[in-house]
């Protein structure tokens, strides 16, 4: 679904479509979108849930690309290839990013239409989409970020920090999955909290894989946080603290789905992957 998006926007827009593309076509992991299926499959959703997921993609991807760029975290590697600046140049990689705002909106509508969702279910989804991807969720995030380069930073400013840059999309995947599958308020808001804690044990495994692995096995570069005088889990706790408060997230985000009697293996399977995960 991502790779018939990508060839369409190439399509209609020769100048900057070949770099949306290029960064939606990226191989990853499609944990958030894997995490809407799950979730809309576990409340006993039957339709084509994938073009629905397919938005939150959109999302992570423009997250990426600008993430990367020489005025944020300066990468040349995202996914085991050049970032999206490196391949076609800050100015369209700036620009690539921006446009696919819009275009999240247009795959979110087309999948909520693909499943007959009402009109209120789709608002829904996207004030939930959107608003994770804003000022109080990854935006937000990622200021406070660039701001604690250089500092030390508590316990709960890291917390709040990643939960707004890192857990407020899987949180969103999470919600976006309940709400197609008609889930009541209480089933969306264990979810929820579901996708938040499982975001933040993401992001501590995320701190320790950096530390720990090698450019090659992320697909990324490795120890850029060390270098860039980051704020993170692994260095504020030490490894073997930040595994234990990573193993904690999960076991609350377990918990969330035995209380919502959201009975899914694959879900806690999905939870522990989190921070099992080698890339």
């Amino acid at each position: 679904m991502i790779a018939e998006w990508g060839g369409r926007v190439r399509a209609e827009d020769p100048r900057i479509g070949p770099a949306i593309a290029y960064a939606l076509e990226s191989p990853g992991k499609r944990l958030r979108p894997a995490l809407v299926m799950a979730v809309y499959r576990a409340l006993g959703g039957t339709g084509d849930v994938a073009p629905l997921a397919a938005a939150v993609e959109v999302v992570h991807c423009y997250s990426l690309v600008h993430d990367d760029l020489p005025c944020m975290d300066d990468d040349d590697l995202r996914r085991g290839r050049p970032t999206t600046h490196r391949r076609f140049g800050v100015d369209l990689a700036t620009e690539a990013g921006y446009r696919m705002i819009p275009l999240a909106g247009r795959v979110l509508a087309a999948g909520a239409e693909r499943l007959g969702l009402p009109r209120g279910v789709l608002g829904a989804m996207a004030a939930e989409l959107f608003g994770a991807a804003g000022a109080r969720g990854m935006i937000g995030g990622q200021l406070l970020d660039l701001e604690a380069e250089g500092r030390n930073l508590s316990r709960d400013e890291l917390e709040r920090m990643h939960r707004a840059k890192t857990g407020a999309l899987i949180a969103a995947s999470a919600v976006l999955g309940a709400r197609a599958a008609g889930a009541d308020e209480e089933r969306v808001a264990a979810l929820r909290e579901y996708g938040r804690e499982i975001g933040l044990a993401f992001q501590i495994a995320d701190d320790l894989l950096d530390a720990s692995s090698s450019s090659a096995e992320l697909g990324k570069t490795a120890g850029k946080d060390a270098r860039q005088h980051k704020a993170t889990f692994a260095t504020a706790l030490g490894p073997d603290a930040a595994r234990a408060e990573a193993a904690g997230h999960v076991a609350r985000a377990v918990d969330h789905l035995r209380r919502a009697r959201v009975d899914s293996p694959l879900l806690v399977d999905l939870a522990y992957f989190m921070v099992e995960r080698r890339s």
